[in-house]
């Protein structure tokens, strides 16, 4: 078992280093208006746009690692377990559901936009509340104010999504950046085996 989640542990951190690559080196292969200022990780997968696979297939491995990490390490903790598999079918979701293209007269598919749309939402959802409620199972106050803080961010690069369109695929980096930062560090650095003994209720 030792040996299986430091496997997956090594994949987590290469799926992030992957994620890293293609958002800052796609775009340079994407559609020619592509901006990494301005649109996000989800338009280099849209619909109709040059190597779009590239990113679905990353937000698909990404997926499929941490549903793997959380039925590995969080048996303990049912709740969290849940809502990060619900992360990682997220993810999935939004690699086999594309998101339309950034130049609207190109022919694409409404209904699985829509799809697109609902699958990041709930990535977005379901990974705030995993991160808000590991502070009620993490054992040290500095873990706790780390993840506190971190969902706060995260929340904030969030509505500055809406608020300033224009930066939106700055801010969604910035939330990928660190999102996947602490979470690897939740894992690889064996915080679930110094989470508190309690689960919620």
């Amino acid at each position: 078992m030792i040996v299986l989640q430091k496997l997956v542990h090594k994949l987590l951190i290469l799926s992030y280093l992957i994620l890293l690559l293609v958002m800052f080196i796609l775009p340079f292969f994407s559609a020619a208006r592509y901006s990494v200022i301005k649109h996000t990780t989800s338009e280099l997968g849209a619909q109709n746009t040059p190597n779009s696979w590239v990113m679905n297939i990353t937000f698909i491995f990404l997926g499929i690692v941490c549903i793997v990490e959380s039925l590995l390490n969080l048996n303990k903790f049912r709740w969290h377990q849940m809502i990060l598999i619900l992360f990682g079918v997220g993810l999935i979701l939004s690699g086999l559901f594309k998101h339309m293209p950034i130049d609207h007269q190109i022919n694409y598919s409404v209904r699985e936009d829509e799809l697109h749309s609902m699958a990041s939402s709930l990535v977005g959802m379901s990974f705030t509340v995993f991160v808000f409620s590991s502070i009620f199972i993490l054992n040290t106050k500095a873990n706790r104010y780390v993840a506190l803080s971190i969902g706060t961010l995260i929340c904030l690069l969030s509505l500055g999504i809406f608020k300033l369109p224009h930066y939106a695929g700055l801010f969604q980096r910035l939330i990928f950046f660190v999102s996947f930062i602490w979470l690897i560090d939740f894992f690889v650095r064996e915080n679930y085996d110094k989470l508190a003994t309690k689960t919620l209720g």
